[in-house]
């Protein structure tokens, strides 16, 4: 069973940057894929970024160009880079995981994929 902890959320003027980190609980090598994924108040979940056991990355378009998803194999941890932020992107983010590869190179942000997932960690831009 996989724990993940969120932290690095908070708050930001618009156009500033913050960096998620997600700790996993046990070693996240390249057996594993990953993903961000937020959700604001009375919206559906959104998948942001994701990472595949090989390291290829995905982004949804609304985040594509200011998000930068990366992982740390030897600290167990997965980031979320996030600049040029933007009201639109308050939310609380999720980061969630899965022993294996992504079915397909389209897969990843749709939540399904995951088995594991961490408590959240609030994000919220002002204007």
């Amino acid at each position: 069973q996989v724990q993940l902890v969120e932290s690095g959320g908070g708050s930001v003027e618009a156009g500033g940057s913050l960096r998620l980190s997600c700790v996993a609980s046990e070693y996240i090598d390249s057996s594993y894929c990953m993903g961000w994924f937020r959700q604001a108040p009375g919206q559906e979940r959104e998948g942001g970024a994701r990472i595949d056991s090989d390291g290829s990355t995905r982004y949804a378009d609304s985040v594509k160009g200011r998000f930068t998803i990366s992982k740390d194999k030897a600290k167990n941890t997965l980031y979320l880079h996030m600049n040029s932020l933007k009201p639109a992107d308050t939310a609380m983010y999720y980061c969630a995981a899965e022993y294996g590869s992504l079915p397909s190179v389209v897969a990843g942000l749709q939540g399904y994929e995951y088995t594991y997932w961490g408590k959240g960690n609030q994000v919220t831009v002002s204007s």
